[in-house]
């Protein structure tokens, strides 16, 4: 058993403080993004998260650039992106994806710019990597107080319109007849979707961050028939795929003599899609006894004889 545990726990594992802060920034990161990634999921705006994620890079590179924590950047812009994407965007699919890609561009071309000053200045070394494909093992203990409230202001903002929410990501014009203020709660719900994109770009870098709001909410969703039992799902789902990458990020250190740790980003991204294809096994059978179930099963020739 003994044997077993340090095989699985490489040593210094539990002492190590990176390791804690990861485990505790990236956590909390992944639990917000379950949450409105949910939410995400059913309103089909995955390219708008897509889109916060190049916005939250173009904030993240330009506070790297005046030398501010990429945190303030990430979180930042987003909300400005956010609120942009809401004001010019319509209810309509069409108008919300024509604002979706103005912003995309734009986000795209800034992320450019900083992170080129960034590498001619030489003010900091990897830069692109840090802000595109994250590094939480760099992450400081302080910056987990700022993590902490973002993501309670993340939720709170969800928990706060949460029946409406949901009512009009199901049908915006039902809940339009009952007269739930859509724009407000679409507002606040882009809102926390900035939150949670600028932690997960935290956690995973910006390029990777729909990973981590999408994949675990997708799989719940195809797992569970409750919004409630999605949400908690998605949860264990994001916080177990995020611990197990930063787990195996460490120990990959020691797999070869060389000893070069590969990203935990790749591990957390690796796992989240490979419980999304798993999950597909026992939605498919679950999908095909509801089929079996509608079918009437066939006449006996008694019945046959007797309907005669």
């Amino acid at each position: 058993m003994h044997q077993l545990w340090t095989w699985v726990f490489e040593p210094g594992f539990f002492s190590s403080a990176p390791v804690r802060v990861a485990a505790v920034t990236g956590g909390v990161a992944a639990v917000v993004s379950a949450v409105t990634g949910v939410f995400t999921v059913m309103r089909g705006q995955s390219f708008g998260g897509h889109a916060l994620g190049d916005v939250s890079a173009a904030g993240g590179s330009g506070a790297l650039l005046v030398g501010l924590n990429p945190l303030l950047g990430f979180v930042g812009l987003g909300i400005i992106g956010a609120g942009v994407m809401d004001t010019i965007g319509v209810r309509r699919v069409r108008g919300r994806d024509l604002a979706t890609g103005i912003v995309l561009g734009a986000a795209i071309g800034l992320s450019a710019l900083f992170l080129y000053l960034t590498s001619v200045s030489g003010a900091t070394t990897g830069a692109p990597a840090q802000i595109l494909f994250g590094s939480i093992f760099t992450i400081t203990s302080a910056t987990i107080p700022a993590v902490v409230i973002l993501s309670v202001i993340a939720v709170a903002s969800i928990a706060a319109v949460w029946r409406p929410l949901l009512l009009s990501s199901v049908s915006p014009d039902l809940a339009a007849a009952r007269g739930v203020p859509v724009r407000l709660v679409g507002l606040l719900y882009m809102l926390a979707l900035a939150v949670s994109v600028g932690l997960s770009s935290l956690a995973v870098g910006a390029i990777l961050s729909t990973a981590l709001l999408i994949g675990p909410a997708a799989t719940a969703l195809r797992l569970t028939r409750t919004v409630g039992w999605a949400l908690a799902v998605a949860c264990l789902l994001g916080a177990g795929a995020t611990w197990l990458g930063i787990l195996l990020a460490y120990d990959s250190y020691y797999w070869s003599a060389a000893h070069q740790g590969l990203p935990v980003s790749f591990f957390i991204v690796a796992v989240i899609f490979a419980g999304y294809l798993f999950s597909g096994f026992p939605a498919a059978r679950a999908a095909a006894g509801r089929r079996d179930a509608a079918v009437p099963p066939p006449a006996s020739p008694a019945h046959e004889k007797i309907a005669a």
